[in-house]
């Protein structure tokens, strides 16, 4: 099975679970590293929940379920090891919206190719439309001013919440 059906499978698989128990599903990713496969699954609270952070027993959860399901439907030939997490404090960012909701964050974006002389940035997002991601960067030196960076989406290779100390 290729890794978009693997991830088309667990997503469709998990959708009324995550709901009925107040979670949502943040990625999915079917890799090989090494000589192992992983499907990972990184699951969320819904924007607005009481809890803002899933625990492990939710992780444990969904774990469970997952791995009763796919031994039941036993879609996948090669070997792998279910992983099942939350995103982190430095989630990539993967859906508009996540966009939506992280603007006014700090993140880190890391782009193909250089832009403006940089492949690299941190700064303030300002948020994602019509394919164009737009951050806050305060230029290196004392006493510059912030400044609206606009960078075709096309060119961005990650976008991850900074984790300021």
């Amino acid at each position: 099975m290729s890794k978009v059906k693997v991830k088309d499978l667990a997503e469709s698989i998990l959708d009324e679970f995550l709901k009925e128990n107040e979670l949502e599903l943040w990625n999915t990713e079917f890799v090989k590293e090494g000589k192992d496969w992983f499907l990972r699954i990184y699951i969320d609270k819904p924007e607005g929940s009481e809890q803002k952070y899933v625990d492990i027993n939710e992780c444990e959860l969904v774990s469970r379920y997952m791995s009763d399901k796919l031994d039941e439907l036993d879609p996948i030939e090669q070997n792998y090891i279910l992983e099942v997490s939350s995103p982190g404090l430095d989630r990539e960012l993967f859906k508009d919206e996540h966009y939506k909701r992280y603007a006014g964050s700090v993140v880190e974006v890391k782009l193909y190719k250089p832009f403006e002389g940089a492949k690299n940035y941190e700064g303030v997002l300002l948020g994602l439309e019509n394919d164009i991601l737009s951050i806050e960067v305060t230029p290196p030196g004392k006493g510059k001013e912030p400044e609206r960076l606009d960078i075709p989406f096309e060119q961005v290779s990650k976008t991850k919440l900074a984790v300021i100390f």
